[in-house]
């Protein structure tokens, strides 16, 4: 299997050996050179890294990568095999163990992310601006209603496929692409973050994260779980603690 997962990095960090990996710059454009390949060549959206994060990246990858099977991760947050090592590199997936899945399914993807107290738009919400799903329910109806159903299930569940992390087949990835970045240039349209902050600027990639089991679920796509893991400590009781105050102050 032709396998090619982009690493979307902003800085320099350590990657992967596998060769499957190929670390990506994201929003390369106007930026220091850090040694690996930039988002800016060929067809590409990298100076909108701003507001569309890794996206960039995925967009970079769909248009210009020649591959039986793209996926995207990030510098920090990798699928792994399961197995248990004090070496967290060392659990990386490499080549045989994806190939192992796709030969039973045609996209990977990480485990359900639960929020247990509140739904995906009520976090969402809480997080971020409840418009921004607004404006994509809008888009959905006026463009795509058959995703509707879909929509507004995933959002009233607790759970989801988040980090904006999968490996595809390419069939299945042109699809998702296709109707991915035409609802979110439309919703760039329809948007004002002129006083967003500068996380929350990040609209694009956010959003996307809310519409991938939109998209699996409408098209009925067969997929199997893979592992994540984020390769530098988090403190739970830090992240603990801002998600329940973004939630009931």
């Amino acid at each position: 299997m032709n396998i090619k997962i982009i690493v979307a990095a902003h800085k320099p960090y350590q990657m992967p050996k596998d060769g499957i990996y190929m670390p990506l710059h994201v929003g390369h454009t106007g930026k220091m050179d850090i040694g690996f390949q930039g988002d800016d060549t060929g067809e590409n959206i990298s100076e909108k890294n701003a507001n569309f994060c890794e996206l960039t990246g995925l967009y970079w990858a769909w248009k210009n990568l020649d591959a039986d099977y793209i996926g995207l991760a990030h510098y920090r947050r990798h699928f792994v095999k399961n197995k248990h090592s004090r070496d967290k590199w060392g659990r990386v997936a490499e080549k045989s163990d994806i190939e192992g899945i796709l030969q039973s399914v045609d996209v990977i993807l990480p485990p359900k992310r639960n929020y247990f107290i509140e739904t995906t738009y009520d976090q969402y919400a809480h997080a971020h601006h409840a418009v921004d799903l607004d404006r994509t329910r809008d888009i959905l109806k006026e463009n795509y209603p058959e995703y509707m159903p879909a929509f507004e299930r995933c959002m009233k569940s607790t759970s989801g496929h988040k980090f904006n992390m999968f490996i595809m087949k390419r069939e299945q990835l042109d699809s998702y692409c296709r109707w991915l970045f035409d609802i979110l240039f439309e919703l760039e349209k329809r948007l004002d973050i002129s006083d967003y902050s500068i996380n929350d600027q990040r609209v694009f990639g956010f959003v996307s994260e809310r519409l991938l089991d939109v998209w699996i679920k409408t098209n009925q796509v067969e997929y199997r779980e893979m592992p994540v893991l984020f390769m530098e400590k988090q403190n739970w009781v830090i992240k603990g603690t801002n998600f329940l105050k973004r939630k009931f102050a």
